[in-house]
């Protein structure tokens, strides 16, 4: 999207987001803009043309980006789209329409799906992303093959009293230091990727018109759910319990399979090198289930 803020500012968040799609991406990566009443989307696309559909939706200020070890993995059996959050860092851009509600996200999501055509889609979210993914799943569950869900924040669990307190100041006023201070004490000072961290960092000091969010759904919604869904939670994460998270969804989502992955934190998720290995292998094997399942 386009930030509010200096030209140099934007400039170097580009460049560094080009970077990492550059360096960290693999070779025949695409890009396409995609024109929404919403604004224009983009998506960095990787994989066999004719494969099955696979949806990428980053965490609050992660952009796209982060899905470059699921691009290399899960690309080659899958089409993988990784997008940029309208209102959030990325390269997507606002329109004259707002995104004001749940309805409007959603609408925003299907018009993405509609210039992909592709039929259902596997759709996979991470924290934010996995809010929108699992609304849209509620909305449209026709076009949803199979959901994932990376640590989904504000979706059955609210956030911890200690991350709120460590948030809020980022959030109210970033800058890099603060995002730099902020993912540390998250992630137990593991080591980030630095391009990627950098892209990060550089986003932070600019402003960007953040999209609708909202409350967690529905009980009675999420029991008559009837999308398989898996959810992934981060064992060592500081925004959410995961074992509280895990009960909820075990009472409230009928089809889905929940697995807890140890010694990994909320924000070194999707990316962290260490776990990226199982995180890819159990998502792979859930979206290989389907394929069976459709044979």
């Amino acid at each position: 999207m386009t930030p509010i803020a200096s030209a140099n500012g934007t400039a170097a968040f580009l460049a560094a987001y080009d970077e990492v799609i550059a360096t960290r991406w693999p070779a025949g990566t695409t890009s396409t803009r995609i024109p929404t009443p919403y604004g224009t989307t983009h998506l960095n696309s990787y994989g066999p043309e004719d494969a099955p559909p696979l949806l990428l939706l980053p965490g609050g200020g992660a952009t796209s980006t982060v899905w470059s070890a699921q691009a290399a993995a899960l690309g080659r059996t899958h089409r993988v789209h990784a997008v940029d959050l309208v209102g959030e860092p990325g390269r997507s851009a606002v329109g004259e329409r707002p995104i004001r509600t749940v309805e409007d996200l959603c609408d925003w999501l299907d018009a993405v799906l509609d210039a992909l055509d592709t039929g259902p889609a596997a759709l996979c979210g991470h924290s934010y992303g996995g809010w929108i993914a699992l609304h849209h799943a509620l909305r449209a569950p026709h076009r949803v093959r199979r959901l994932i869900l990376v640590d989904p924040t504000g979706c059955f669990a609210g956030f911890r009293a200690q991350y709120l307190v460590r948030a809020i100041p980022m959030l109210l006023r970033p800058d890099a230091a603060r995002t730099r201070a902020f993912l540390a004490w998250e992630t137990g000072h593991v080591p980030l990727d630095p391009v990627w961290l950098r892209m990060r960092e550089a986003a932070a000091g600019l402003r960007w018109v953040r999209p609708v969010t909202g409350p967690r759904p529905a009980p009675e919604a999420l029991r008559g759910l009837g999308v398989p869904a898996l959810v992934l939670l981060a064992g060592q994460g500081r925004a959410q319990q995961a074992s509280r998270v895990a009960g909820a969804v075990d009472r409230l989502l009928p089809r889905a399979e929940t697995v807890v992955l140890p010694g990994v934190s909320h924000h070194a998720l999707p990316l962290y090198g260490p776990v990226t290995a199982e995180l890819n292998r159990r998502i792979g094997e859930f979206l290989d289930a389907a394929s069976d399942e459709s044979r």
